[in-house]
């Protein structure tokens, strides 16, 4: 209590509070939070209805006339038993001086730096991070978190249709990892959100998170808000605040779809009548041009028809002219490489050597050349043969290596089958490279 009348005098006496009696009843008022039972104090001085008091037994009833929105805070428990009451007390001058440090703090950090945060550069950026360190702290197993930025998800909540649930996650506070663990993560939380609604989620340290923040003015954490379409313009229809366990928080989330459900109705109902108004005006439309655009239509597609079957025909045509040139070029080719061949020498020559063709169709061909001639003569007359592709090169079996029988810029002069290291007799294998 005296923690609580201290901490309003060093705030230049703003709590007002003078009486011991009244600090005490004001502390159990907030569950014997300091910060709480100060902040509330302030905000009745400015005229801003307290935030921090306990919820009420039943969920408030939404008064659809002046537009209330639902909102459920959930207040930290307060000690219990001896030991509890023992901890609270000897932890309490040090929760009082870290927070009242923090916030002299962040107060005078306000003059030396601007916020950064107030400028938002990436937002989808800011979504996409919050989202990585959220799976790595508390795993893949989560509600289906929208990847795009709050305006993003209020457009495809509006044209869908659907409630849009946003979670301000405030990494700081003491109850952010329990709420994450216990309640989001949860088999129940995750299918009925997923079901349900849509799910934006990103930290306040994050700019466009920090923005957020700033337009639905949380007043503690965890915090969620309902958005829906409501008379034409999105509109925040229930406020979830504060520690709150898995079936409460489907319960109040279930109450604030309940008793929204006849807008949504009324908004898919109007939506479909402009819809079904637009359409049967297009349909309209459509028949009118469609009557004066028929004989043009049928015209055009005569007109492209006999165009397309002339190209085609042309482009056969040319086609098979390039395809006959190259085959007789080719049989040129070969007719003019079988003509300049050597001469096949005897068998009983010292100098020859019996070289076994295995050609790709699996036949083979047998002749003999002489050792000084180049691999050049043993490719040209491979290709003079008809069975003989057009594209290949030779390979023999073992050890398997390919014999360079055209002349490159490294080797203009292709070796000789001595210098290649063929025996006297040989088994060769052509290889296909049309394709290639």
């Amino acid at each position: 209590v005296e923690a609580f009348q201290s901490r309003g005098g060093s705030r230049n006496d703003l709590t007002g509070l003078e009486s011991m009696d009244q600090c005490r009843r004001t502390l159990e008022q907030h569950n014997w939070n300091i910060e709480a039972a100060v902040q509330d104090r302030l905000n009745e001085q400015e005229g801003v209805p307290s935030v921090f008091n306990p919820p009420p037994s039943r969920p408030l009833q939404v008064n659809t006339a002046d537009h209330r929105v639902y909102s459920y805070i959930v207040s930290r428990p307060q000690p219990r038993g001896l030991l509890g009451w023992s901890y609270y007390l000897i932890m309490l001058p040090f929760r009082f001086t870290y927070y009242t440090l923090l916030d002299i703090f962040r107060f005078a950090l306000r003059f030396i730096r601007p916020d950064p945060r107030g400028r938002v550069t990436d937002p989808v950026g800011d979504v996409v991070s919050f989202i990585h360190s959220f799976e790595e702290k508390y795993g893949r197993s989560h509600p289906v978190f929208y990847q795009g930025t709050y305006s993003q998800a209020l457009n495809d909540a509006k044209r869908e249709l659907r409630y849009l649930l946003v979670y301000l996650h405030g990494e700081d506070h003491q109850d952010t990892d329990e709420f994450c663990r216990s309640t989001l993560c949860t088999e129940e939380v995750l299918n009925f959100l997923n079901t349900r609604m849509l799910f934006w989620a990103c930290s306040t340290s994050k700019p466009e998170g920090y923005r957020v923040s700033q337009a639905l003015r949380e007043n503690t954490y965890p915090f969620l808000a309902m958005i829906m379409l409501k008379d034409r313009k999105m509109t925040v229809v229930g406020r979830l605040e504060g520690l709150i366990q898995p079936e409460d928080l489907i319960n109040q989330l279930t109450f604030i779809m309940d008793a929204n459900q006849t807008y949504l109705m009324s908004e898919r109902l109007e939506r479909e009548e402009r819809n079904q108004t637009q359409v049967l005006r297009q349909q309209q439309d459509e028949a009118y041009l469609a009557s004066l655009r028929a004989d043009q239509e049928k015209d055009r597609k005569k007109r492209e028809e006999q165009e397309q079957r002339r190209q085609e025909e042309e482009k056969v045509r040319q086609s098979a002219l390039a395809e006959e040139r190259r085959r007789r070029t080719l049989e040129e080719e070969k007719e003019r490489k079988s003509e300049c061949l050597p001469p096949e020498p005897p068998a009983d020559d010292p100098e020859s050597v019996k070289i076994v063709f295995k050609l790709p169709n699996d036949t083979r061909v047998e002749r003999r050349f002489l050792f000084g001639q180049s691999l050049t003569v043993i490719y040209d007359f491979l290709f003079s043969l008809k069975e003989t592709p057009e594209k290949f090169q030779i390979v023999t079996n073992f050890p398997r290596r390919v014999l360079p029988c055209l002349p490159t810029e490294e080797q203009p002069n292709p070796p000789t089958l001595k210098e290649a290291g063929l025996s006297r007799s040989e088994v060769l294998f052509v290889q296909d490279l049309t394709d290639d």
